[in-house]
This record gives C-alpha cells, sequence and structure tokens, in this order.
C-alpha cells in the first residue's frame, strides 16, 4: 500500500512538472510565431518601399518640364519613406532582441526538462527496487528527511571515566608529533554490492553529481561482474549528461553499452548515446542509434521505445 502510495505520488509531480513545461514551452512557440509573423510584415513593407522609390524615380525622369514641382515633391516622399524605413529597423532591433531572449529562456527550459528526467527515471527505479525487495531493511542514505541518530563521536569513551587525568606537557614530552588525519580513499561503505550501488546513487537524488560520478566509477572499478555495474554505468554517464559535459557522457554509454550489453539498463545506454551523438554533432552516426534501439531491444521497456520514437522524430532522423 505504501509503494502504491509513493507511485501516486511520483505519478503526480512527474505529470505536473510536465505539463508545466509543455505549458511554457507552447507560450514560447506561440511568441515565436507572432516574431515571425511581425518580420515577414517588415520584410513586405520594404519591399513596396522600393516599389515606390523606382517608380517615383521614373516619374521624375519623364516630367522634366515641371523639374522644380517635382523635386519638391520627390523631397516630400522621400522624407516619409526615410521615416518608415528608420521607424521599420527600430522595430526590427526590438524584434531582433526579443527573439535572443526567447532563445535564451528555451535554452533554460532544455536543460530543465533534462534534468526532470533523469530525476524521473531515478524515481521510477527506486520504485521498481523497493517493489521488488520491500521486505529488506532500507539503508540510510544522505539526503534523508528522516532524522538519524549519529550517537557518539567515535573513537571517545564516555563511561567509566577516571576522575583525574594526567597531563604531558610539551616539556616532559620534549617532541611533538603531528599527526596528519587519516585519508580515506574509498566513498563506498564496506558493505553488500547492493548497498554500496544504493550508496552511490543516492548522491543523484541530492544533486551532488560529481560525488556521485566518482562513487558510482568506485562501484563499477569493485564489482565490474555484479549485476547492477550495467546499471551504475547508465548512471554514471547521466552524471555528466546533466552536467552537459556530452563527450565524457558519450564515452561513459559506449562502455556500458559495450561491457553490459544485456544489462537492464543496457537499451537505456544506446539510446542516451545515440542522443548525445546528435549533440556532438555526429547526427548520422546517432540517429542509426537511435533509429536501431527498437531492432537490438525489442523487449525494451515501452517508455524506452516510445523516447526512441521521439527523439527520432525531434531530430529529423531517416527511417
Amino acid at each position: 500500500m505504501c509503494a502504491k502510495l509513493k507511485f501516486n505520488i511520483i505519478i503526480s509531480s512527474v505529470v505536473l512538472t510536465f505539463f508545466t513545461s509543455l505549458v511554457f514551452a507552447e507560450e514560447e512557440e506561440i511568441y515565436l510565431q507572432a516574431i515571425s509573423d511581425q518580420i515577414q510584415i517588415i520584410t513586405k513593407d520594404l519591399k513596396t518601399l522600393e516599389k515606390a522609390v523606382y517608380q517615383k524615380s521614373d516619374l521624375v525622369s519623364a516630367t522634366s518640364a515641371n523639374q522644380t514641382k517635382s523635386n519638391g515633391l520627390n523631397e516630400d516622399i522621400m522624407t516619409k519613406h526615410l521615416l518608415k524605413l528608420s521607424e521599420i529597423e527600430n522595430q526590427f532591433r526590438e524584434l531582433t532582441n526579443k527573439f535572443e531572449e526567447v532563445n535564451f529562456k528555451l535554452d533554460k527550459l532544455s536543460s530543465r526538462v533534462t534534468k526532470i528526467q533523469s530525476d524521473t527515471q531515478l524515481r521510477f527505479s527506486d520504485l521498481e527496487n523497493e517493489t521488488i525487495s520491500n521486505t529488506k531493511k532500507q539503508t540510510a542514505l544522505p539526503g534523508s528527511n528522516k532524522p538519524q541518530d549519529f550517537g557518539a563521536a567515535p573513537g571517545y569513551q564516555t563511561s567509566n571515566l577516571p576522575k583525574e587525568q594526567s597531563i604531558n606537557s610539551i616539556e616532559s614530552a620534549q617532541t611533538v608529533i603531528a599527526e596528519e588525519p587519516e585519508k580515506r580513499d574509498s566513498l563506498l561503505p564496506e558493505k553488500s554490492p547492493p548497498e554500496q550501488y544504493e550508496f552511490a546513487v543516492s548522491f543523484m537524488k541530492i544533486g551532488d553529481y560529481e560525488t556521485a560520478e566518482f562513487a558510482l566509477k568506485e562501484f563499477i572499478d569493485k564489482n565490474k561482474d555484479h549485476d547492477l555495474a550495467g546499471s551504475a554505468q547508465y548512471w554514471y554517464g547521466e552524471t555528466f549528461r546533466i552536467r552537459q559535459l556530452y563527450s565524457d557522457a558519450a564515452t561513459a554509454y559506449l562502455d556500458g553499452y559495450q561491457n553490459y550489453p544485456k544489462s537492464k539498463k543496457a537499451p537505456d545506454n544506446l539510446l542516451k548515446l545515440g542522443i548525445t551523438m546528435v549533440q556532438l554533432g555526429e547526427k548520422d552516426q546517432g540517429c542509426k542509434m537511435i533509429s536501431g534501439l527498437k531492432k537490438e531491444y525489442p523487449k525494451a521497456s515501452k517508455s524506452v521505445l516510445q523516447k526512441a520514437q521521439y527523439e527520432q522524430k525531434k531530430f529529423k532522423c531517416k527511417s
């Protein structure tokens, strides 16, 4: 029952976020369309202005007898045209600034949607793992909103202390030894691989992608043959993609696709590899990977296959 409630909450938040982003994107698209219409109107006005100037020039050459009168008329017409042209230039400058502002907002929206997608995938992955292992004890992870009892500081005794404590002065000790704090080479706790995996992925949940990168890399190096290694490799690539480090992300996805072809996240690795290749400018190669996902992984989840179809249309990949 608890898992079902969490699932409904996650679905509601995802749908709300998606529709909010969609409405914002639609507003930006309508705004861009309005700018495009105004630019087309300005272009028509410029063409009309050119025709008017050429027609008045022909009229002046044909009526040379009334040169004095026509010159005054032409000057008046040219003055009006110049004022109109100046007004059009100002409007075009304003439209250019607004267009750049819209592009900037779209870039920010794209980055926000990317993070939302990654967070959504992470939440669904947690829900699946909780459904499978709902009888196991939950491990305390960083970023938990539950109060934690840290207990006494390690290395200090809090009971049975002597009434008097001996103090050694510097003179009696003769030498002072400065000890450096013990350095810990490992980020992962000394626990089972599943618990280490959850610990590493937990840094993704709190948005600490740099620490997640090192923790996931350590897990992969220590558990190359474990079933969760392929999933860890996928999230390792996500730490780079979210930070827009597309070259490193492509390398991580490629390693996941080649080293763990039967992993649960293998289709995701191939899809994200194709998307990243397109973002790096290798559109043909990236489109081949996206289009070939259904053929190579026909039993992939419905959401992954639908995502591949969407990206194929988005990048205008050839079928």
